[in-house]
Order: structure tokens, then sequence, then C-alpha cells
């Protein structure tokens, strides 16, 4: 296989995944009888769209909330992804463990828990008296549920690169005289750049997109966003397919804009470690700050990770939530139900996990040849296909989903995916594509464009010199994009509400109709099991190439 059939399959794959389901959004947004076959009224929905009386309100809310968002996980994440990646700290792993908690809860489990937590007569007021009921119901709030549930894409991403370039050139730089705090200004900094402003896009998109958070928090906070607005169309009937795809098309153009401006800040000019060979990171030592970085490491972790998750198995076992927390409301008999119920609880468990699985090997494996292609090889149209990796991140699931239902519930197709389980696999794709992409791209921004040619001057192919030399290299950037698309993977919600086949239930449907029966002891039971679960298996995946990589 030559690299232009390489790269024609690539443009032919993420047509499929991206391009047509857009397609599709477009064409519903220009002519709104284009799901019932008719072509007639172009264009007639924008100007309905512009007399919509909330959209100010919504479009004002979707980018205040989005910029504090990215604001306030860039001053979580950062601070804590330098000191993962640049210092020796006791249970390094513990802390990257920990932070990935947030990417296994589902944004609208997490509202809830708080909810739980810091609402009047919540768990916080129980127990200490303190009632936070006014922060958590305010667009202050619902940043901060963001935030929390976001942050660690920018930890993952500045301590991954930090630890993928070593230290070589900071050491190097004090060797010569310069301040601890010059170094890391003038060299740490810059190296670390374009994993920082690919985090900090990641977070905004990825704002703009939440509905969980805004929904449970927003009607009481008085907070207007468009993927609200969306799904309202969507919901209330007459159903809106055209409204509703217009507002898609505007998350879009927002979401190219911040992707047109981060490659303006940090496209143009690549920082590389020279020889693009990662040394082993050594670590410094923190010395006398090693406590105070492991405090806030762990303040940041107790706020962010246990505090809800508390809330979470708290309500789990708790046999009415009226009943406050004391020992004689303590029961299993939520967790007893779950594995009750003909199987059910355990299938959507299954289910959910094995699609996780294939969506984080099938992103992955793209996402590494997309990177490769736009980065090392720099192939023409590579702005298209840098284009095409980052719009998913822009549209909402339910969109997602009403593109594939317009792609691929449609009488000429042969085959169709549709009402199958492969249609959820494809959602799940085309939503998580961007991670590994914008992962995996910044890995290989580092390594410079040294290595390859060098390998290809001693006789190695394309292909051998991806095989061996750069996946290699890109590997712990592509295993943590991988882990975090497993993660949100096996808890994505509205896809799999929109596009779930009959007798096909995951884990995210099955909670959410627990909550819709008024059942929260048992969707919380099903959640922290759902999590564990989720904890051990990327435990063993770690340990186990952990001890290939001794071999």
């Amino acid at each position: 296989m030559n690299q232009r059939l390489l790269t024609l399959m690539t443009f032919a794959l993420l047509g499929i995944l991206v391009a047509l389901p857009l397609v599709f959004i477009l064409l519903q947004a220009v002519f709104p009888q284009f799901s019932a076959g008719s072509l007639s009224g172009a264009f007639t929905g924008i100007s309905v769209l512009f007399g919509e009386p909330q959209l100010a309100s919504m479009l004002g809310g979707t980018l205040q909330i989005a910029f504090g968002v990215a604001l306030v996980s860039m001053l979580i994440g950062l601070p804590l992804g330098v000191a993962r990646g640049l210092f020796n700290l006791p249970l390094p792993r513990l802390w990257d463990l920990l932070f990935l908690i947030p990417f296994l809860t589902p944004p609208y489990i997490a509202a809830l828990s708080w909810m739980l937590v810091l609402q009047t007569n919540g768990y916080l007021q129980q127990i200490t008296g303190l009632n936070l009921n006014t922060l958590l119901f305010s667009k202050t709030g619902i940043v901060l549920v963001m935030a929390l549930n976001i942050f660690p894409v920018i930890y993952f991403a500045v301590s991954r690169s930090l630890l993928a370039s070593g230290q070589r050139l900071a050491m190097v730089a004090r060797v010569h005289g310069a301040s601890a705090w010059r170094a890391f200004w003038h060299i740490t900094l810059p190296m670390v750049s374009p994993a920082l402003a690919a985090g900090m896009l990641l977070s905004f998109t990825l704002a703009i997109e939440e509905y969980g958070v805004p929904a449970a928090l927003g009607t009481r906070a008085g907070v207007l966003m468009l993927t609200t607005g969306i799904e309202k169309k969507l919901a209330d009937w007459p159903i809106d397919l055209s409204g509703a795809s217009l507002l898609s098309v505007v998350l879009v153009t927002i979401a190219l804009c911040a992707w047109w401006l981060q490659k303006k800040l940090t496209g143009d000019r690549d920082v590389t470690s020279v020889t693009g060979k990662p040394t082993e990171n050594m670590g410094a030592d923190a010395g006398v700050f090693t406590l105070a970085i492991v405090l806030m490491m762990a303040l940041i972790g107790t706020i962010a990770v246990i505090l809800p998750g508390a809330s979470m198995a708290l309500s789990g076992v708790l046999g009415t939530l009226s009943g406050g927390v004391t020992t004689e409301n303590l029961t299993l008999s939520h967790y007893a139900a779950l594995f009750s119920q003909q199987g059910d609880a355990l299938t959507a468990l299954g289910t959910s996990l094995s699609l996780a699985l294939g969506t984080a090997l099938i992103t992955g494996l793209i996402g590494l040849v997309v990177s490769w292609l736009v980065v090392m090889q720099k192939i023409k149209g590579r702005g298209v296909l840098d284009a095409l990796s980052l719009m998913p991140a822009a549209l909402p699931g339910i969109v997602v989903g009403v593109g594939l239902i317009l792609l691929w519930n449609r009488a000429f197709w042969p085959v169709s995916p549709y009402n199958s389980w492969v249609i959820l696999l494809l959602s799940y794709c085309c939503l998580l594509l961007p991670w590994p992409v914008r992962y995996v791209g910044s890995a290989l921004r580092q390594l410079g464009g040294n290595l390859e040619p060098a390998a290809r001057v001693h006789g190695a192919s394309a292909f051998q010199a991806l095989r061996f030399i750069v996946l290699p290299l890109v590997s712990p950037a592509m295993l943590a994009a991988m882990l975090m698309v497993f993660a949100i993977a096996s808890r994505e919600l509205v896809t799999s509400l929109l596009l779930a086949p009959a007798g096909t239930q995951t884990v995210s449907v099955f909670i959410w109709r627990q909550f819709e029966q008024g059942s929260i002891g048992q969707g919380m039971a099903m959640a922290t099991l759902t999590l564990l679960t989720g904890l051990i298996l990327m435990l063993t995946a770690l340990g186990i190439v952990q001890r290939g990589a001794r071999r």
C-alpha cells in the first residue's frame, strides 16, 4: 500500500464518518423539508433563526460558558500537568488514574451528584450545615462543574508532552546560568505550548457541545446554551429539524473559529526537541515544595473526583434520598436489583464496554494515520483533513445522531448500519475522533522532521518508518488519547438514546431510564458499578502495556 492509496482511503473513511453526516445536516438546514424528500423553501429557515427571540441569549451563554470552562480548565490542568511532567512525585500513576475518573463519569451524573451535595438540604448541609445552593445554580457553578470534568484534557496533554520531550534542554539552560523560572518560561513552556493549545481547544469545544450539565443546572440558573436550544427543537412538538440543524451550523462555525485561532497562534511554528528522541524523564526533585505540590494535587482530586464520586456511591446505597445520611437508611437493595433484572443491567454494561473498546481502537488507528499524513508527510489537502478531524468536536451528539439518521435511514442503500449496533459505533467514532488526532498530532510536532527522513535515507519505507520509529515515540500520547476515548465512549448518552436499536441497551440508556422512572438510587448504583468496572479494565490494560514495554 503506497502513501497515495492510504491518503485516499483516509479521506474516504473521514468522508463516511464525518463529512456525509455533516452534509446531510447542512442540507436539512438549507432545505427545511429535506427530511420529507423535498428541496423546496431553500434558506427560508435562516430568517426564522434570526427571528428567534432567545438566539442572542443562547449564543452569549454558550460563548461565556465555553470561554470560562477553557480558562478554568487551563488554570487547573496546566500547573497539575507541569508538576506531573517535571517532578518526581510520590505515586505518579495514581494521580493519572485519579484525574482520569472524571471521564468515566457521565456529565449529567456529575451534575446530579453535585446537586445532591450542594443544594439545600444536600449532603454538605446535612453534615456541615453549609449551603452552597446559590453557587451551584449560577453561571459560575455551571462553569466550575463542567471544568472539573474537563480539566484532565489539559492535564494529560501537558504532562504527556513533558514526559515525551524530557528536560534535557531545560537542564542545558540551567547549566548555562538560567534560573529555574527562566528555563521554564523560555524553554519548557514553549515546548509544551502546542499541547496546551490543543487541550484548551478541546476544552472549549467540549464545553460548547455539552448538554447534560446545562440541562441539569441551567434552567434554575437562568442560563441558556445552544445545545439546550437544539434539544428543545428536537423534543418539543412540532419537531424542528431545520432549526436544530441551523443552530448546529452555528456551533460548527464557533468551533472552526476556535480552531483557526489555535492554528494562528501555534500552527505556524512547531517546537521540537532537536533530535526528536524522547529522553527518559528522570524528573526534577521538587525539594521543599514536594509536600505543597502533593497537597495541591490531592485538594484538586478531592474536589473534582472524591466529592462527586462519594455522592454518587452514597446515593447508590441510600434507601431513599429523603431519609438522609443515616445508618438506618443504608441498603444494598439497589445493587441487588441490578443483578435481578433478567440480565438487563449486565448486558448493558457489556455492550457499552465493547463499543468503547472498539471505538478506542478504531479512532486511535485513524488518529495516528491522519496526524502522520498531516504533520509528518504534509500531504496536499492536509488542511481539509485536519478540519474534518476537528469538526466532530463541535457537533452535539444529538445532532450527529440526527445526521446519521438522515444519512443511513434511506431506501437506496443496499446495506445500512441503521437499526443495528454498528450505527452506535459509527456515532462514537465520529464524536471522539478529534481526541487521538489532536494528542498524537501534538506529539508528532515535537519529534521534528529529521528522524523519518534519516530512516528513509537508510532504506526504510515510509510505513516502516511509521511503524518502527514514529509509532513507538508517540505511543504514550496515543495510549492516553485512547484511554480517554474509551472512558468517554463507555458513558456516552445522547446518541445512544437516539440511535440504540430495539433490544440494544447501553449503560447510559439504562441509567437514564432509571432516572426517568424516579429510581435515582438504582441509577447511581449502576453508575458506580460502571465506574469501577472501567477503572479495573484500564488498570489491566496499563499493566499489560507496561509489562510489554519492559520486555
